[in-house]
């Protein structure tokens, strides 16, 4: 185990009847990153995030949190959870202020203490200016945003985040994004959860890909990627010698393949991003006139099609 690790999770087990739901699974996060568990619907990502937030007791295997070992029955260790779930948590008959009150108070935390961390949990989530507004005003981007918020009060260790942009408007789903990028950047550890391919990409540090129950893989997007085999393909558009200038670019190391096709140039090229400069370079010294460039990298998407046979939202 890390020493810098918050969440720990060792063979996890769950079986609901004649279903095993959850069968093995085993990551850990550390301080200040935030770890994704991608899947599907009924994959096991929600069964998961309900025993490490000691609501779901495993039927196997050992869930660490902040150093404390993690039953129903724990206190400490649920003390540096914070839990946004799925579903809305929030009181609509109360304003955003009179909600987080309500629950710094449930949190054990003293009036005094609990109105700074109010006024500072609304900035982070951006409902400063409506925090006077009763949440059943909100959209539901904005109870989602109050959901989070909810979260954050006690100053958790552990952000548990299931799903919290379903059903939400474009802008307050990139304004969630932006609170979750802010938060593991001060260093909370955060473990989410979505079946949101471009979230996973934008906000994860290392991605667990969840299916059926078992972890298939987990690891950074390029080494998940690198699982794919696949190669990032590259499209130059010109006009000159075009033959010339895929012969000079399959000279060059990071390139698999060049051929001219359609009136440009095909490449199949490893870290396309890191050698265009001389990729180009020698492009144009072979008498190309480059006037468009594509690069088409491997997603997670097709990743999660290797390991799974199916696509992301099956």
């Amino acid at each position: 185990m890390q020493t810098s690790s918050v969440l720990a999770c060792t063979e996890l087990r769950k079986r609901f009847g004649k279903i095993d739901a959850v069968r093995g699974v085993t990551f850990q996060v550390a301080e200040g990153e935030t770890y994704g568990l991608l899947g599907p619907n009924g994959a096991g990502k929600t069964t998961t995030i309900s025993m490490v937030c000691g609501l779901l007791e495993p039927d196997g295997g050992q869930i660490v949190v902040a150093g404390q070992p993690l039953t129903t029955r724990s206190v400490a260790a649920k003390a540096a959870i914070g839990y946004v779930p799925q579903e809305l948590a929030v009181y609509p008959d109360l304003t955003a202020r009179e909600n987080l009150r309500f629950f710094a108070r449930l949190y054990g935390l003293s009036p005094a203490e609990a109105s700074v961390r109010v006024d500072a949990v609304l900035e982070v989530i951006g409902l400063t200016d409506r925090a006077g507004d009763l949440a059943k005003t909100y959209s539901g981007g904005m109870q989602r945003r109050l959901n989070i918020g909810i979260g954050l009060l006690h100053r958790p260790r552990l952000l548990i985040l299931d799903e919290p942009t379903v059903g939400v408007d474009p802008q307050s789903r990139n304004a969630i994004l932006e609170s979750v990028e802010q938060l593991s950047g001060e260093g909370m550890a955060v473990l989410y959860t979505t079946h949101y391919m471009e979230e996973a990409e934008r906000l994860c540090d290392r991605i667990g890909i969840i299916d059926l129950g078992e972890l298939k893989a987990e690891g950074t997007r390029g080494e998940l990627v690198s699982l794919v085999g696949q190669h990032d393909r590259v499209r130059l558009d010109g006009d000159g010698d075009l033959e010339a200038g895929a012969a000079a670019a399959r000279a060059l190391v990071a390139v698999e393949a060049a051929s001219v096709q359609d009136g440009g140039i095909q490449l199949l090229v490893d870290g396309a991003r890191a050698v265009l400069p001389e990729l180009l370079q020698t492009v144009v010294g072979a008498g190309v006139a480059v006037k468009g460039v594509e690069v088409d990298e491997p997603n997670l998407e097709a990743v999660f099609l290797h390991l799974t046979g199916k696509a992301l939202r099956d």
